[in-house]
């Protein structure tokens, strides 16, 4: 399974027609309401909001996808077969369509939501995917630094801090890395 990293954007313009497509990492539902907002908020005369998303969760990968408006099958459909195809997860393409005058025909809107949709996945950075977990940490003071710069080493991050007599830590790390930090326990 692989994800992305770095954002990928997208433009091409067929029959008249401009399509548009953004890449983005969304693990979560809710990231992926926000990221399809935040581009229906951008272009607000765009005719049509296409997407499709995979998402990685405890019971396993949510395939979701819409044709807004556009043939059932047409528009959603070929941007989750992107995803699908290249084995991506925690992934959300959206694809806008100014409509150009000229009717496309099932077949060449298929091909062009996801055809752009492929320009933008080819326009991003496509990595490994390695499995997250979050841990909530209680360690002394002078432990904070240590831990800091291990979870670092780890590839992880630190999300949150809370000081009182002791520090509350609340870190993201790999899945694997996570026993390295059984000696702060």
């Amino acid at each position: 399974m692989v994800t992305i990293d770095k954002t990928g954007v997208a433009e091409q313009t067929i029959n008249k027609s401009r399509f548009l497509a953004w890449v983005a990492h969304c693990d979560s539902e809710l990231a992926v309401g926000s990221f399809l907002r935040a581009i229906a908020v951008q272009h607000p005369s765009a005719n049509h909001l296409a997407y499709a998303f995979r998402i990685k969760t405890a019971e396993g990968i949510i395939p979701r996808f819409s044709d807004a408006g556009e043939p059932s099958g047409t528009a959603g459909k070929p941007i989750l077969q992107m995803l699908e195809g290249q084995k991506l997860i925690n992934v959300c393409v959206g694809v806008i369509r100014y409509y150009g005058g000229v009717n496309l025909g099932t077949g060449g809107l298929a091909r062009a939501y996801g055809g752009t949709a492929k320009l933008a996945l080819e326009a991003a950075s496509i990595v490994s995917f390695v499995e997250m977990q979050e841990l909530n940490l209680t360690v002394q003071y002078k432990q904070l630094d240590a831990l800091t710069r291990l979870v670092t080493q780890l590839k992880g991050h630190v999300l949150d801090k809370k000081f009182d007599a002791a520090v509350h830590v609340k870190i993201r790390l790999p899945v694997p890395a996570a026993a390295e930090l059984e000696r702060f326990t």
